[in-house]
């Protein structure tokens, strides 16, 4: 019970982490690349917007990457 808490838990820091990564990393290209008076994504535009999506992106691969180094069984 204890092993599944902990690959929980880890598998949720891990999500945090990358998602906190992509947010800096989208920000950066954001702000730098990305047209920003077009761009508008949940409200916001220009680099906020691209450091949301790239929040989403990097904690949903945090979460998927997680879950398949700490669920998958290896037989």
């Amino acid at each position: 019970m204890f092993k599944l808490i902990l690959r929980v838990f880890l598998t949720i820091i891990i999500g945090l982490v990358l998602g906190v990564i992509g947010l800096f990393v989208s920000m950066y290209i954001g702000g730098n690349y990305a047209d920003a008076e077009n761009f508008v994504f949940n409200g916001v535009r220009g680099y906020e917007a691209t450091g949301q999506i790239g929040f989403i992106f990097g904690a949903l691969m945090g979460l998927i990457t997680g879950w398949w180094f700490l669920f998958k069984r290896k037989k």
